[in-house]
């Protein structure tokens, strides 16, 4: 994209655009966990299995990169519009699946769209969010996240009242979605997202971006045991304790509404006071949360779940704006890189936590991973820049 006075501004309204894009997608993304005891009941299958299923979704991941050169040279228009009717297709047949089989072919053409959407996106938000990109970065998040707040209560709700096997109703939505997508993002300029020669090539970029990836991709494999074991077993976990299902998908909505005032923060916050303190300040509050929430607290249990969506939740946007920050000349490729790392390593620890779910059983799992998310605390130093900044522009928010 050329420089011009528009690429300094905050475009507020093609900001929203794409948060609103990828509401809509993520909605679907967020159906699997709260059904997750039913689908178990119905196909039976245990929770290891279940905790694969995270790695089919996500291992279409391994092709971020790929699509991250893709998305550097071409105009991404057509992934941001075609995600969600494929996403939506595929996550609302989850309910008639005949067997496991079935749902990890049908979660793996999930992943394949889900990375067709996301590797761009972060890109284009850094391209029309001026120099707030931490800002951009929450409001797109901030949609992601609520998408995973509202996808259980819709997931729920529709089977609830029609049943497992209905869920397939939920496609016209997604179509829909697409359409106005469509004539939406027709009228918005959406370029390639780099220079059409970079002077560097793939692997001395990522030399160029080792420490900062290392740094990332530690942070992600302390934070990741915990994150699967909230987001993707909470229901289990619940449910084993004796609440009902729908009490058990209220709480994954609370977790993730926590999430979603989180990531809307967060990267905002990170522009004013720097990506690392925020990133610190939230993973020292989470295991204090987390030991009161295993305390199992009665009626502080949603306030606590709040709280614990707020800042486990929280640091994606801040995570994204860093990578973004990097300066290279591959911005898409670099973004899929991280993703890539990201998701495999969140899909490795959640397959973790379901083995260990079912050696040493739900109660010493959780303890373990919160123990566990500790280590995150010592790769903060290895990211790029200083502990503590203040910027002038952002004080001006």
């Amino acid at each position: 994209m050329k420089n011009s006075p528009d690429t300094q501004k905050f475009q507020t309204g093609n900001v929203i655009l794409i948060a609103f894009s990828h509401l809509i997608h993520d909605i679907y993304g967020a159906f699997l966990a709260p059904i997750l005891p039913l689908l178990m009941e119905k196909l039976g299958f245990s929770y290891t299995l279940a905790g694969f299923l995270t790695v089919a979704q996500r291992f279409p991941s391994l092709l971020n990169p790929l699509l991250g050169v893709i998305a550097d040279r071409v105009s991404v228009r057509y992934f941001l519009i075609g995600a969600p009717t494929v996403t939506a297709i595929s996550m609302s047949l989850l309910g008639i699946a005949p067997s496991y089989p079935v749902l990890v072919v049908l979660l793996v053409i999930m992943g394949i769209s889900a990375a067709c959407y996301h590797v761009p996106t972060p890109v284009m938000i850094k391209q029309i969010a001026g120099k707030h990109i931490g800002k951009g970065m929450s409001f797109y998040m901030f949609a992601g996240e609520l998408a995973r707040t509202i996808g259980p209560l819709v997931i729920i709700g529709v089977v609830s009242r029609w049943g497992l096997e209905r869920t397939y109703w939920l496609i016209l939505p997604g179509l829909l979605a697409s359409v106005f997508l469509a004539v939406k993002f027709r009228r918005m300029p959406v370029q390639q997202t780099a220079h059409a020669t970079p002077a560097s090539g793939l692997g001395q970029t990522l030399v160029d971006m080792r420490a900062t990836l290392l740094g990332l991709t530690g942070i992600s494999i302390f934070i990741g045991g915990l994150k699967g074991a909230m987001v993707i077993f909470l229901p289990a976990y619940l449910t084993a304790k004796g609440a009902s299902l729908v009490v058990a998908g209220v709480s994954l909505s609370v977790l993730e509404a926590g999430g979603v005032i989180g990531v809307l923060t967060a990267g905002t916050l990170s522009d004013r006071w720097g990506r690392k303190f925020v990133l610190l300040a939230a993973i020292l509050a989470i295991p204090v949360l987390m030991w009161f929430f295993l305390l199992d607290p009665g009626f502080l249990t949603f306030p606590i779940l709040f709280l614990l969506g707020f800042f486990l939740l929280s640091n994606g946007p801040v995570m994204l704006a860093i990578v973004q920050e990097s300066g290279s000349e591959r911005p898409a490729y670099v973004n899929g890189i991280y993703m890539m790392i990201n998701f495999v390593v969140g899909s490795s620890m959640t397959v973790l936590v379901g083995a260990l779910n079912d050696w040493i059983g739900l109660d010493m799992t959780y303890q373990l991973v919160t123990v566990w998310f500790l280590g995150a605390i010592f790769c903060v130093p290895f990211l790029p820049g200083k502990l503590f900044t203040r910027s002038a522009h952002s004080a001006k928010l």
